[in-house]
């Protein structure tokens, strides 16, 4: 029975290792303390390794570093952080996309070296290394992130990317190039996405006071495979759930058209929600927001815009 007890502490104990440590990093990141975070990861890996939960922890190292303005160190933890996930990949022969961390881990990495190059005023080199990756990874789960930080960097200025319109709720949309001489504005939402229920008011005002000057609302949501309490759907039972969250919260939004498709997200990056897209009476891209605005911020975009 003592043996017994002592295997299962020791199971427990390494369970609750794997559990802790992209916690532990974050939290000793999120105080400041890099030295700390570091010395963590390397013991855990002492006893266990590189894992894709200890390479995920690594990526927190890059984003913290990169939050914190210090932009040599974000960049050799993400490079870092991009190589121990090929290695991982190379070692268990899997795809990306077969456990969660990794794709988590090498998204993140992608991201802090490109925001890093861009935020050193090396925006050209940022551009083309994210087209590289959005090459590589184009059918994995993090194609949508590469193309938003591939959209905040070069999209604005562009004609709008078409939207896939032939699954709908409510009144069925038209492509956006039939909106031409209109401003058009795009609220990408998620059924289970919180900042974009707070973002209706904003934009129900919104509306309110720029419909009578043309502006155009469309938005797009698409399926995640789940429901409430993270029910596992059916894509019929999902599309249902996704209409009675639309009755609920988005009913002020009421003359919203809303095209359903994963493409679209992929498309305009949409790895965010609320993401928001502004284009012009010609078609053209003239703001690219990934989160939630303030309406004086829309308000200020919708000004310059119509001048």
């Amino acid at each position: 029975m003592k043996i017994a007890h002592l295997i299962i502490t020791a199971l427990f104990l390494c369970t609750t290792a794997f559990a802790d440590i992209i916690a532990d990093v974050r939290s000793s990141i999120n105080h400041g303390s890099f030295i700390a975070a570091e010395s963590q990861l390397k013991s855990y890996e002492a006893q266990h390794g590189a894992t894709p939960e200890s390479i995920e922890a690594h990526s927190w190292l890059a984003r913290g570093a990169l939050n914190a303005k210090q932009l040599d160190k974000a960049e050799d933890y993400a490079v870092k952080t991009q190589q121990l996930v090929l290695d991982q990949l190379k070692k268990t022969f899997s795809a990306l996309d077969a456990e969660q961390h990794l794709p988590m881990a090498l998204g993140a990495a992608i991201e802090v070296q490109a925001q890093a190059k861009a935020a050193q005023g090396e925006v050209g080199p940022a551009v083309d290394f994210l087209q590289q990756q959005l090459k590589l990874y184009f059918n994995t789960s993090i194609r949508a992130r590469i193309q938003k930080n591939l959209n905040l960097l070069s999209l604005e200025g562009k004609p709008a990317p078409p939207l896939r319109i032939s699954e709908h709720l409510g009144a069925m949309p038209k492509p956006i190039s039939a909106y031409r001489g209109h401003p058009v504005l795009l609220f990408f939402w998620a059924h289970w996405c919180i900042d974009c229920k707070s973002d209706i008011p904003i934009i129900r005002k919104l509306m309110d006071d720029y419909s009578s000057k043309g502006l155009v609302l469309i938005g797009p949501t698409q399926r995640y495979g789940y429901g409430a309490g993270g029910a596992t759907l059916s894509p019929a039972a999902e599309l249902k759930y996704i209409e009675e969250v639309r009755q609920k919260f988005y009913a002020p939004l009421n003359g919203m058209t809303i095209p359903v498709s994963e493409e679209n997200f992929k498309r305009y990056g949409a790895s965010t929600t609320p993401t928001l897209v502004l284009i012009d009476a010609k078609g053209i891209v003239r703001m690219y927001h990934a989160g939630a605005m303030s309406y004086e911020d829309l308000h200020t975009k919708l000004q310059t815009l119509l001048q």
